[in-house]
Parts: structure tokens; C-alpha cells; sequence
């Protein structure tokens, strides 16, 4: 509806602007209004015109309106405050909604604003060195719901996870292991200064001296079962690591197209070769015995050491490495999603981007960062997981609230928020929880659909639903519609600002609309017309919910 009322503003403005030295504005404001009184669209065009044509923008608004083309989809225009123009929907706008959802499907929502082009989105990227933690399960959720978005946004999304399988928290990491399979505990001589203190640990050690497999990835190593090998235990020690958070990934529902690991950078020399070129490029000097680049030049607010004194690169060389080889494989948008501690990197990256002189736009890569989880059960934090030994893990809240409840909660507030996950809410199966709630709005549906046959009444039928359309002029059918409506805009504007938790509490007003027409008007009446009008709108709805809870990989029950 949304665009075929710009598209009648455009005629408008032909009508109006011809012979004018003023041009059409290329964005047209057009805005769905708070206030059902104020119509169910409304624009600010005639303000925006109103200097360059050099009138008062009431009269300009005057001038719009005389020249909108008639259509069947509009009642009524009126001019509002100091020139508004508010567009009210005639019944047949509505009706059109509902048949083209219908008609849609599963595509209702899609667009093709990435027209195929190549995406990337990096999230969770977790060291291997522990279980997934909470944080890494909210940036699952978002990430994952960023890549549906962009999906459905028409991109071609590559979804990718980066391990970071070199460096010192790797080596603090072999070095626990090492310790457990000497039988040292955390709190005796011997025990690593940054020792991970986890029960996981001991299980590595035990899995390591008892010659175990692991499968993990594009990995299969054995364990060497020789406590002095340190090599060996890193070895068989990441890829363990790597195997427990591919089945935690798995048990969230959440796949990856690519694993990168750092430490290829290096192996394929992409380290030695983005130096090399960064030192062609001009910008960097050495100094102390260090080798700088100059990240000032783009903006940093300090530069940056790139080799240090002592010999070893610093950590953000490899990130420039690893960013140059997404640009090379032709990535045009690149997110990454990661923790809020990440921030400072942003800058830094950017800047080294920008000096290897190769084409890269200014703000590529993007970021969405998203901030801390507390977890809360019984009005208390909840801090620690045994197995952890520091943190809870994502599979603490999948095995407390499901996959469902987990994911729909971390990706439901902005992600530059700090978020409380409460374990009771999530747990409860009341209206006061929101993913029961839309799931139940959706249940519902399925659940007047099986009750047609119980009660002897011809099965749903979608022809002669949409056929019956006009039957539909309640205020809860209608304000249901309007919702439905939304939903496209919704998907887009999620796409854009990378911000899926709006789809998140669109859902919830959707379910909240529904159960209100739900409430409101009865469905299996005697009376065909009626009858198939409001099951073509209910079966609209469940088309909708089920798309939306897509996009957040949540699932769309038919019985709850």
C-alpha cells in the first residue's frame, strides 16, 4: 500500500512541478500515523516543498492534493496541522494486503534490495579455549538473525566463523591441559598463572591421555597420551574445544558456511604479505625498534604498533590479513557482529584497511556490537556453571529454556543494550512471555483450522477465502491488517540498520493484534462468507508470524 500511494504522490508532483524550475525530491516521507483518527499514512512533502516553490505549505498541500490521481485503495485525504497530508485507506487497500500475503507466502517480506549481491556475516568467532558463554550465545542469535535478514533482503549471505587458533590465550590453554594431565589442580604449585579452571579441562586432560578421537570441523586428531608433549596437547585440546561449541552451534540452530582459522593466515603467509604491502603503501615507520603504522592518517586516534620490538606481531595485523582476504573474495558487505570490548579494534582495522591503498569503501567492514547478558533465575544473578567453572554457557540456557525461548530472547532488545535474560519468564507459559505468546498466536490458527472438520464445516480453502474478503471491515480485522501491512518495511528497515530485534517486538504486536481480532470475532460461523473472510485473515497472520519467527530462527508450532 505503502508504495502505491508514492507512486500517486509521483504523479502528483509531475502534475504540479511541470514547467517548475523545482525537481521532485528523490525520498518521498511517508510514514504509517500513531493515531488511526489521523488516517493510516501520512507525509511531510508539501512541508518540504513548500520554501523551494515559495509558498506557505498548507497551500502546497492543497496543490498535492488537487492533483493526486483517484484510486479505488483511498477513501479520504486530508491536510493536517501546517500541511500534513493524511491518506485514509479505503477497505479495499486492506483487503488487497491479506490476498497478497496469501498469494505470497513464504516470500511475503522478501525483497531484492541486495539484488544477489555477496555478503558476509562473522559472528561468534569464540577462542577455542572454553564451552560458548552467554555472550557468545547472544551474538549467535543476532548474527544469525542478521544473516536471515540480509537473506531476505536479497543478499548472498556467506555466514562465517573466525577462530582465533594462535596466541597466547591458545598456549594458556595447552598449558592447563598439560597441567590436569599431570594431575595438578588449579589451586597448587605448578598451576598455570591464566590457567583455564573449568571441569571441561579435566576432561580434555582425561580424553587426551586415554588416546581418544576427535572429529571436529575439517579436523581429526588423536590424543598423543604424552603429558610432556605440549604441542600435541594444543592440538588435540582446540579441536576438542572446537567440536563442544560446534554442538552447542548445533543445538541452537545455527550454521556456518565457513571456519577460518588464524592461524592459515599465517601458514599462507597473508601476514607477511599485508606488512609487505602496507610498507609499500607509505605508511608506517619504525621506531624503537618497532614497526608503526601511521592509522592516524584514517582517523585512529593514535598510531599503531604493527611488529613489535621484541619480535611477534601485534593482534591487529592479523585482523588487517584476515579483512583483506574477505575483500578479495568479493564480499561487498561485510559485518561483523562481536562483543561490545571489540570497539576499540573498529578504528584501527578500518584505518589499516584504508592504507593498503586497494579500493576498500571508508566504512567497510560494518560492526554491530552487542553488549553484556546477565542471567537472572529466582530474582538472583545467576554467575557460574560448573562445567565452565566461571560463566554460564549458552547450553545452561538451552537445556533451562529451549532453543526457542533462548534465541528469541538474546535477539529481542538492541543489541548496544545491555540485556537480563530471566530464566523464570522464559520458562513461563503465559501471555507475560513473549515468545509464548507469538508462537501461541500462531498455534491458534492451526488450531481453528483442525476444528473445521470437527465440526462439520468445509475445509479451509484459500480461492474462496480471498473471494470473501470484503467481508472484513471489523476495527479488529482491520487494525490486524494494518499490522500485517507493517511487515514488509519491518524486514527492510531490519535489514539496513542491522537491527533484527525490531522484527522481534514487531511479532509481539502482531500476536497482540491477532488475539484481540481473535477475541473479538468469532471465525467457524455458519455463514460462508464471513466465515472464509476471517480465516483467510487468520491464516494471513499465521503466514506472517511464521515468516517473522524465521527470520529469528525460532520455530512455528502447530500445537502448544
Amino acid at each position: 500500500m505503502k508504495l502505491q500511494i508514492l507512486a500517486l504522490l509521483r504523479q502528483a508532483l509531475d502534475q504540479l512541478l511541470a514547467g517548475s524550475a523545482v525537481t521532485a525530491p528523490e525520498t518521498i516521507n511517508l510514514d504509517p500515523t500513531k493515531d488511526s483518527r489521523h488516517g493510516d499514512f501520512a507525509t511531510n512533502l508539501a512541508l518540504a516543498l513548500a520554501k523551494p516553490l515559495g509558498k506557505p505549505p498548507r497551500k502546497v498541500a492543497e496543490e498535492i492534493v488537487q492533483a493526486l490521481p483517484a484510486s479505488p485503495l483511498v477513501s479520504k485525504v486530508e491536510i493536517a496541522g501546517p500541511g500534513f497530508i493524511n491518506f485514509f485507506l479505503a477497505p479495499a487497500a486492506f483487503h488487497a494486503i491479506v490476498a497478497d500475503i496469501l498469494e505470497r507466502g513464504a516470500a511475503y517480506g522478501r525483497n531484492d534490495n541486495g539484488a544477489g549481491r555477496k555478503a558476509m556475516v562473522e559472528f561468534v568467532s569464540a577462542n577455542p579455549t572454553g564451552p560458548l558463554h552467554v555472550g557468545h550465545g547472544r551474538g549467535a542469535a543476532v548474527g544469525d538473525s542478521l544473516a536471515r535478514l540480509l537473506a531476505a533482503a536479497g543478499w548472498d549471505v556467506c555466514r562465517e566463523f573466525y577462530y582465533n587458533d594462535a596466541g597466547a590465550q591458545i598456549a594458556n590453554l595447552a598449558l592447563s591441559v598439560q597441567a590436569r594431565c599431570r594431575g595438578v589442580e588449579p589451586e597448587q604449585p605448578g598451576w598455570p598463572e591464566n590457567g583455564y579452571r573449568g571441569e571441561y579441562i579435566k576432561d580434555v586432560a582425561r580424553a587426551y591421555l586415554a588416546g581418544e578421537s576427535v572429529v571436529a570441523d575439517d579436523q581429526n586428531v588423536t590424543g598423543a597420551k604424552d603429558p610432556d608433549d605440549l604441542d600435541a596437547i594444543r592440538r588435540f585440546a582446540v579441536a576438542c574445544l572446537r567440536r563442544e561449541q560446534d554442538l552447542d552451534l548445533k543445538a541452537f540452530g545455527v550454521h556456518f558456511d565457513v571456519y577460518y582459522l588464524e592461524s592459515s593466515l599465517y601458514s599462507d603467509g597473508k601476514v607477511e604479505q599485508t606488512v609487505e604491502a602496507l610498507q609499500k603503501s607509505g605508511h608506517t615507520f619504525e621506531q624503537d625498534g618497532a614497526l608503526w603504522l601511521r592509522t592516524t592518517d584514517f582517523g585512529d586516534d593514535k598510531d599503531r604498533v604493527m611488529r613489535k620490538s621484541e619480535g611477534g606481531y601485534t593482534y591487529f595485523l592479523p585482523d588487517i590479513a584476515y579483512h583483506v582476504a574477505k575483500w578479495q573474495r568479493g564480499f561487498v558487505r561485510v559485518v561483523n557482529e562481536q562483543g561490545a570490548d571489540h570497539h576499540g579494534t573498529i578504528a584501527r582495522v578500518r584505518a589499516g584497511l584504508q592504507a593498503l591503498e586497494i579500493g576498500i569503501p571508508k566504512g567497510w567492514p560494518e560492526y554491530v556490537l552487542h553488549q553484556m547478558v546477565t542471567v537472572m533465575r529466582g530474582g538472583e544473578e545467576v554467575k557460574i556453571s560448573k562445567r565452565a567453572g566461571s560463566y554460564v554457557t549458552l547450553r545452561d540456557l538451552i537445556d533451562e529454556v529451549g532453543r526457542d525461548a533462548t534465541r528469541y530472547f538474546l535477539a529481542a532488545r538492541k543489541s548496544d543494550s545491555q540485556l537480563v535474560f530471566d530464566i523464570d519468564l522464559a520458562r513461563a507459559q503465559t501471555n507475560d512471555n513473549p515468545v509464548y505468546y507469538i508462537q501461541y498466536a500462531h498455534a491458534r490458527v492451526a488450531a481453528v483450522l483442525r476444528q473445521l472438520a470437527e465440526r462439520g464445516l468445509p475445509a479451509w480453502n484459500a480461492e474462496l477465502g480471498q473471494a470473501a474478503l470484503a467481508h472484513l471491515t471489523e476495527p479488529s480485522e482491520l487494525a490486524l491488517i494494518a499490522q500485517l501491512a507493517k511487515y514488509p518495511d519491518i524486514v527492510a528497515a531490519a535489514a539496513e540498520l542491522m537491527e533484527p530485534h525490531l522484527v522481534a517486538q514487531y511479532l509481539r504486536e502482531l500476536a497482540a493484534a491477532f488475539h484481540g481480532f481473535y477475541n473479538t470475532q468469532p471465525m467457524l460461523v455458519d455463514e460462508a462468507g464471513p466465515r472464509n473472510a476471517r480465516l483467510a485473515l487468520a491464516v494471513a497472520t499465521q503466514q506472517v508470524l511464521r515468516n517473522g519467527l524465521d527470520l529469528l530462527g525460532v520455530s512455528a508450532p502447530e500445537k502448544m
